[in-house]
């Protein structure tokens, strides 16, 4: 697997003090307020388990499933499924977690369906933003990093499933999802 990464562009320790700073300004943001934290499957696990071990407040875990990529490397049709339930979200302040925001087309639609659910505020936290990609009008309220325009992968990020175990952000070799695409690999 280590192979297929061109370069590191995140590595363990500056994860972990990214996930620390944001973690930071969360726990005085929800203090004082009934919290639930949605967590965009299956990317932001890895990032969710972290963070939400560093907001020592009380928190309910939900989550919602969003699909777009499926094999390939641009986004495709948006398919929503496994969204919270109301009792989950109605009343509640939100914090929607993603593993990256890119195009912005599910962080935008995930919020708009908290918002239906009856949330009572819904704010955006993305690991990773890669604002050159997107394609709605859409800002992370939190963000750890922002990344250039390549094939990330690792820490919770994956190319066709694989590499989600990566300790660190690598940058994807292109020669690895072209020969995959292709139907090299």
């Amino acid at each position: 697997m280590h192979d297929d990464i061109d370069r590191i562009l995140l590595d363990e320790a500056r994860i972990i003090s990214g996930i620390d700073s944001i973690a930071a300004e969360l726990t005085e943001l929800y203090r004082n307020v009934d919290l639930t934290v949605v967590a965009v499957l299956k990317g932001s696990c890895v990032f969710v388990a972290d963070l939400i071990r560093r907001i020592p407040v009380p928190l309910q875990l939900a989550f919602a499933c969003a699909e777009s990529y499926r094999q390939g490397t641009e986004p495709g049709t948006l398919d929503l499924r496994l969204l919270p339930h109301g009792e989950e979200v109605a009343g509640q302040y939100v914090l929607l977690v993603d593993d990256i925001l890119d195009s912005g087309r599910t962080m935008e639609a995930i919020q708009k369906e908290l918002f239906d659910r009856g949330a009572l505020d819904v704010k955006t936290c993305a690991f990773l933003d890669k604002p050159v990609r997107r394609q709605v009008d859409i800002r992370a309220d939190f963000r750890c990093f922002e990344i250039e325009d390549v094939f990330a992968v690792g820490y919770g990020l994956d190319f066709a499933g694989k590499y989600r175990n990566l300790p660190y952000v690598g940058a994807l070799r292109p020669e690895v999802f072209n020969a995959s695409l292709s139907g090299g690999a």
